[in-house]
């Protein structure tokens, strides 16, 4: 009897804890949510992903915008906070994953567009046509001085420099660690752990003298900088793809008519103008990517 009253206390206590956590959660918004990582590229893409689906529907979209890093961003969208963001295949095979590094695109699409259906119904879109991967730049003048193109014409002086990392480079499996051991980079002291908007400020300022910053940034040719060539191949593809909730498509189809829309249709050239206009004119992103759907004829 006692266990029978145990089991039955448990039991309501359980259902009362569901309840209480239930009544707690936000009520979910009767319109999509498109979020976006805390990073000038991701939000120009969030928004890029609400202007399309409300042009191609008669849906409000709600923007969450700078949403921290990808762990975050995957967090909301598993828990029904958020519909939809950007993301990149190489960061959801290796960070989200956990998978072994692969250097094939399209294997790699395989790969993130099975597991993410099986893991959590989520639904992969075609690219948007560009890739940015990982890209680790000096500056200019060091580059020229040194005769320097290549990650493995950099590692005898990475010992005399000092390193700026994001927070997510520093412990992501395809990310410090693995690229150190590629290619034997020791360097002057712990590396500068900062805000990715930092790092451009930091490397002009002397402050370090390498970044792990992204390929499609535009300050890297604003600024004259030099992105070191991947030449041992190191990162995998980082190809740009909307996740969406499958059960948010089910619910409104209009969002797969607008993703369809924009497959193939940014290039790696559009994402730097688009990020330049924004980090180095200091233009609102909605208005620059009201004129670069413009362009496109979205």
């Amino acid at each position: 009897m006692m266990r029978t009253s145990i089991a039955a206390v448990g039991l309501l206590l359980t259902a009362t804890l569901g309840f209480l956590l239930a009544a707690c959660s936000p009520p979910r918004p009767d319109h999509p949510v498109i979020g976006a990582k805390n990073f000038t590229e991701q939000v120009v893409l969030g928004e890029l992903l609400a202007q399309e689906i409300e042009a191609k529907s008669n849906l409000k979209v709600e923007r969450r915008f700078y949403l921290a890093g990808t762990y975050i961003c995957q967090q909301a969208l598993v828990s029904n906070r958020i519909d939809a963001y950007v993301e990149y295949t190489g960061t959801a095979l290796t960070a989200v994953l956990r998978q072994p590094v692969d250097r094939d695109p399209q294997s790699v699409l395989a790969t993130v567009r099975r597991l993410y259906a099986e893991r959590y119904n989520i639904t992969v879109a075609e690219p948007l046509g560009f890739e940015n991967t990982f890209a680790m730049v000096i500056r200019g003048d060091d580059a020229r001085r040194l005769h320097l193109a290549t990650l493995s014409q950099a590692e005898p002086y990475t010992s005399q420099w000092r390193l700026g990392v994001g927070y997510e480079f520093e412990q992501r499996p395809d990310g410090l660690a693995g690229l150190s051991a590629a290619y034997g980079l020791k360097f002057r002291a712990q590396p500068r752990t900062m805000d990715l908007g930092l790092l451009y400020r930091a490397l002009g300022a002397h402050q370090v003298d390498m970044i792990a910053a992204n390929s499609t940034d535009g300050p890297i040719q604003a600024l004259g900088l030099t992105a070191l060539e991947d030449d041992r191949h190191y990162f995998p593809p980082y190809q740009a793809v909307p996740l969406v909730r499958s059960e948010t498509l089910q619910r409104w189809p209009q969002i797969a008519v607008a993703l369809n829309a924009l497959a193939g249709k940014v290039t790696a050239a559009d994402m730097r103008a688009m990020n330049e206009a924004v980090d180095g004119e200091h233009r609102d992103p909605a208005q620059v990517v009201r004129e670069f759907r413009q362009q496109k004829g979205l």
